[in-house]
């Protein structure tokens, strides 16, 4: 996903084209299933991104059945920003991480029956004002009101100091008491959710904002920005690896938290309906 072949899988090109061929064949191997509503599991979008200029985007959409119809989406985007000045800005971190994590939590789940329903979200052109997930929340493969949960990941590989950031209980509390880790080596820190804190802020800053506009919890985990972000030197050499498969660990433990509990089905449902009154 981060190497020069894909072109920085900036969208509407070539490169973003391969990145959709190699993760519709990963989805596919894994066993996941398509929604009949998608054409395959591909949800395609278009939009005007400035001066005219239309430009369509593909989200790769796929589920594993749980025992419950009600929904968790575990989202990550795919796109990056290009080539630029004939620089490929590859997106080791931001965001081939995210996608790669989703694979893996898709792997191991497909190996066993969650309790919930698992949707798995690559989005596309989130690095184009977030329009991937704006679709998707737009025209839904499933009701919104299914959706208990979106599960975010954007930038979860390089970080020096060993912090994972989950960022969501500001506005969900109820989520607090389930974000815990036996993962050593690693610190699962939430904040970065705080509306005071401006900019600090990550709430609105990638594709859970558009599931927190419709009511939706969500948590999203991410790190810090680093030396290297939207740079041409976020490169796979630059992520700190052991530190990537911690926290994909540590994510994947965090859901199983949550989809193990199946009372959450009636805490997601009404907390949904009172932040919609």
């Amino acid at each position: 996903m981060s190497s020069d072949a894909y072109e920085g899988r900036k969208t509407g090109t070539k490169g973003a084209e391969m990145a959709r061929i190699y993760l519709k064949d990963r989805l596919k191997s894994i066993g996941l299933k398509a929604y009949p509503s998608l054409r395959g599991y591909e949800q395609s979008f278009t939009f005007n991104n400035g001066g005219g200029k239309s430009v369509t985007g593909t989200n790769l959409v796929a589920y594993l059945p749980g025992k419950s119809e009600e929904v968790i989406v575990i989202s990550a985007h795919y796109d990056h920003i290009g080539v630029i000045k004939g620089e490929v800005y590859n997106g080791a971190d931001d965001n081939a991480s995210g996608v790669a994590a989703l694979l893996h939590i898709a792997e191991d789940y497909a190996k066993k029956k969650p309790e919930h329903t698992l949707v798995f979200a690559a989005f596309d052109a989130e690095e184009m004002g977030l329009r991937g997930s704006k679709a998707f929340v737009a025209n839904p493969p499933v009701p919104l009101d299914k959706i208990q949960l979106n599960i975010n990941m954007d930038m979860i590989s390089h970080n020096d100091k060993e912090e994972l950031y989950v960022c969501g209980t500001f506005s969900y509390p109820q989520l607090k008491p389930y974000i815990y880790t036996s993962v050593p080596n690693i610190k699962v820190l939430t904040g970065h959710d705080d509306p005071a804190t401006g900019r600090e802020d990550w709430t609105d800053q990638s594709d859970q904002a558009a599931f927190h506009e419709k009511k939706i919890p969500f948590l999203y985990f991410g790190v810090e920005d680093h030396k290297d972000y939207h740079r041409a030197s976020d490169e796979y050499k630059n992520i700190n690896k052991t530190f990537f498969i911690n926290a994909t660990k540590a994510i994947l433990e965090i859901i199983e938290n949550i989809d193990k509990k199946r009372d959450m089905q009636k805490e997601f449902r009404d907390t949904h309906k009172m932040k919609k009154q």
